[in-house]
């Protein structure tokens, strides 16, 4: 009997794991928010020269507008990247018309290799 059990009980978790798998859908887990403020910097002027503020509007929106990645840069020079929300791209899209504007962004903090990012939920111009 005990043996009958102990099987019975394998088969159950591993229809359990079994059907986990199938389903593709990741475990749920309480995904984080961040609130940030700073400037948004095109990467490639930023980066490469140290380009930002009023003076560099113009060449950030230009570069922003043809493609170059953009991020937030905080008071203490913390630099994010900025990426799109897949259920809502309308913040992010907004965060590409404001070049050089000071904004507070809300979205998902993420981090690999060094490298930190938020996935932007929200935009607003900080006051």
């Amino acid at each position: 009997m005990k043996r009958f059990l102990s099987a019975l009980a394998v088969v159950v978790l591993a229809m359990v794991a079994v059907n986990g798998l199938a389903s593709g859908q990741p475990a749920k887990t309480a995904a984080k928010t961040l609130t940030v403020k700073g400037e948004i910097v095109d990467l490639g002027c930023y980066l490469g020269h140290g380009a930002r503020g009023a003076d560099h509007k113009g060449c950030a929106t230009k570069c922003i507008a043809s493609g170059m990645p953009f991020g937030l840069l905080t008071a203490d020079g913390k630099l994010y990247v900025l990426t799109l929300n897949h259920d809502n791209p309308d913040p992010y899209n907004k965060c590409k018309e404001m070049a050089a504007a000071t904004v507070v962004v809300t979205g998902t903090p993420m981090q690999r290799n060094g490298v930190m990012a938020v996935d932007v939920v929200d935009v607003k111009t900080a006051k």
